[in-house]
């Protein structure tokens, strides 16, 4: 995996608990959940990079 995509990755789940925290603090519950979306686009991301890392021998 690139070292953009890391970045990229660690950026978007940092911004989601950011979201979900203040979603949580403001009771909105769209927000918590938008930001525990994007939590998990980060980590899926980061999983199929590892993959494909893996799958190259890297």
């Amino acid at each position: 995996m690139g070292l953009g995509d890391k970045i990229r990755n660690t950026a978007e789940k940092a911004s989601g608990k950011v979201k979900e925290t203040t979603g949580k603090a403001t009771d909105n519950e769209k927000l918590e959940a938008e930001g525990k979306t994007d939590q998990f686009k980060g980590n899926a991301k980061n999983t199929v990079e590892n993959a494909k890392d893996t799958l190259r021998g890297n």
